[in-house]
């Protein structure tokens, strides 16, 4: 296949530019030379560009011959990706290109995240804008920052930038589903102070890890009833509390907001006349939690070893206790289901970070309902619980729900066009989860037509992340399909 993974892949043109973005690290926060790779793209095809502070980027395109004066659309996407990787793999995810393989008509990173979320948005954006040959009205690729660790790129864009009035958001990861509505959210990330003291000599050290977890992305996938490292950590050291006397010396799980966290560990101190007693309880939970999660994470681990470093302090047993008890309590997962909508998921909190910091642990939860009334409950539950172990919440990175819009003109054109391609309806509905429309219906006060699709992607969020080619090839030809049909 010469010097490209994907060089005979169809649809050609995609992989491509797949390929070549895949070559450029791209983790949130870490965007400047994807931005500049897609302004270069844009003055290389003598195209209008702007690249705003927040690098954000668009590019804009006139009509093919005869659409000329046909009503401008948008094809939008976000450049970051999430940075994720397996135990034992090497890659620096600030410098290290994406490494592709292609394994049974899939497409796969080696080890980490792919970045199909949302770099095929990315790619099929850039195949439209150097096309020659397909039918289309006046483009403008819209392509944001950020959007994986609060969407600060759409929050940042300037509405003088745009002027289409129809947005196609290509952030969605299941074939043959049109989604024309979306949770709003936020992250609530809580502070409990520690106050270190020395450890005592008759103590020793032990890591407590999960692990072997499949985890997933917040949104599409809470319902999935897989588990929460950080949560079995904290059921765990909370069984472990009642029996034995410890002091933490750290905890830490979890890397994402917006992901299910897949490993957590906890360093502890007991007392050495414990330690058989601390060996027969993890060994016990361990069985305990396989069983509840024998079908969702068949591979669940519970480990413990000793430390190899003695730590040169620990929390006193109250400030433990604090943050073992705020862990314990905090709700997460799905929190209610929709009447409206059979099998929506309506709101949801997800315990996605902890960290030990110096003055104090940090855990961040991320927030999701299609009603504000019941996001802001729990919020103010999650607000509670702090309060009772003498923690403090800040609100970050909040964004609104996305409504239903009954008159959608772009709708009707994807189930007309999808109906003639494929013989069958499409299924529209609703997501769980964040998308860069719910922002753009705000900063747009609701004058925007919108319609979120993709091809399907499995594990997204995850190490295992991976894109299906042939519905990837279905959803291009679906795509020059629809911008032909919006004459």
């Amino acid at each position: 296949m010469g010097d490209r993974i994907l060089e005979n892949v169809e649809p050609v043109e995609v992989f491509r530019y797949f390929e070549e973005i895949s070559n450029i690290p791209r983790g949130s926060g870490n965007e400047r030379e994807i931005s500049d790779y897609l302004v270069s793209f844009a003055k290389k095809h003598n195209l209008y560009v702007i690249q705003d502070e927040a690098l954000n980027v668009v590019v804009k395109k006139p009509g093919s011959r005869g659409y000329e004066n046909s009503p401008g659309v948008i094809i939008q996407g976000h450049m970051d990706m999430v940075c994720e990787k397996k135990s034992g793999i090497e890659h620096d995810f600030m410098k290290d290109p994406i490494k592709l393989k292609v394994a049974d008509d899939m497409l796969y990173a080696a080890g980490t995240t792919l970045g199909g979320d949302d770099g095929i948005a990315v790619a099929m954006g850039l195949a439209v804008l150097a096309s020659e040959n397909i039918d289309h009205p006046p483009i403008e690729l819209v392509v944001t920052t950020s959007e994986e660790t609060g969407m600060d790129g759409a929050l940042a864009l300037d509405p003088k930038n745009v002027s289409g009035k129809t947005l196609i958001n290509i952030d969605s990861e299941e074939e043959g589903i049109l989604l024309v509505s979306c949770a709003g959210g936020c992250s609530a990330r809580t502070s409990i102070p520690i106050a270190w003291k020395n450890i005592d000599k008759n103590f020793v050290p032990y890591v407590l890890e999960i692990e072997g977890l499949k985890g997933g992305h917040s949104g599409s996938e809470i319902h999935k009833g897989r588990a929460n490292s950080n949560k079995l950590l904290a059921r765990l050291l909370k069984s472990l509390s009642s029996k034995i006397n410890f002091n933490m010396s750290s905890i830490e799980g979890g890397s994402k907001h917006n992901a299910i966290a897949r490993e957590a560990k906890a360093v502890i101190c007991v007392n050495k006349r414990d330690e058989s007693l601390l060996k027969e309880e993890v060994s016990n939970l361990e069985k305990i939690f396989k069983a509840e999660f024998k079908t969702a994470d068949p591979d669940l681990k519970v480990n413990l070893k000793a430390a190899e470093e003695i730590p040169k302090r620990v929390m006193p047993a109250e400030t433990s206790e604090n943050i073992v008890n705020f862990l314990y309590l905090i709700p997460n997962g799905v929190q209610s289901m929709s009447m409206d909508i059979e099998g929506l998921v309506e709101s949801s909190l997800n315990l996605g970070v902890v960290q030990t910091k110096e003055n104090g642990v940090e855990a961040i939860s991320s927030i999701r309902s299609s009603v504000g009334s019941i996001k802001e409950n729990i919020l103010n539950t999650i607000i509670a619980t702090a309060d009772l172990n003498n923690g403090k919440v800040t609100v970050e990175a909040a964004y609104p729900e996305w409504k239903y819009n009954p008159d959608s003109k772009i709708r009707e054109v994807f189930i007309d066009v999808y109906e003639r391609l494929f013989g069958k309806k499409p299924l529209v509905t609703a997501i769980h989860a964040g998308l860069e429309c719910a922002l753009f219906e705000e900063k747009f006060n609701g004058q925007l037509d919108m319609i979120s699709f993709g091809p399907t992607m499995f594990g997204v969020h995850t190490a295992d992340e991976h894109l299906s080619i042939p519905s990837t090839q279905r959803t291009w030809k679906y795509l020059v399909q629809v911008l032909k049909s919006l004459k």
